[in-house]
């Protein structure tokens, strides 16, 4: 066990997060994603929710620069309240979060580092973050 450490960041997933370089892409989404058909490297945590999961990662990487979040548009285009946790939860806003259509998000997480699989169970609930330069200022920062 280690002291400071989210308690949703597994060793496996700590391991992942370490690995990325600045700039790339960790995808977190919800349970109707299809995580193991995209990614080479998916982390499954079933208990958890996609902004939970998020703030968990967040504690231990920087963002990169704007935009460093990448949502899903929704079918409608409405900012769903699990998209504003979500922001939230990176420590973003509405303007410093860019939100992209499904089948541009499907290719962005193909290409992702990493996919974190959630429990979550909301649609839209999907969100791909970027590294930032460890060591930089906005470290923890939220």
């Amino acid at each position: 066990m280690l002291q400071g450490i989210h308690p949703l960041l597994t060793g496996e997933l700590l391991l992942h997060l370490d690995a990325m370089g600045h700039s790339d892409l960790v995808v977190v989404d919800d349970a109707h994603f299809p995580a193991a058909a995209l990614g080479a490297r998916v982390v499954v945590l079933p208990g958890s929710s996609t902004p939970e999961v998020l703030a968990a990662i967040r504690t231990v990487i920087p963002l990169d620069d704007a935009p460093s979040l990448d949502l899903m548009t929704s079918a409608d285009g409405v900012v769903l309240d699990v998209q504003r946790e979500l922001m939230d939860a990176a420590g973003t806003t509405p303007t410093t979060t860019r939100f992209i259509d499904r089948f541009a998000y499907y290719d962005a997480a193909r290409a992702a580092f990493l996919i974190v699989r959630t429990g979550e169970t909301r649609k839209y609930g999907n969100a791909l973050l970027r590294k930032g330069v460890v060591g930089h200022e906005s470290v923890g920062a939220m």
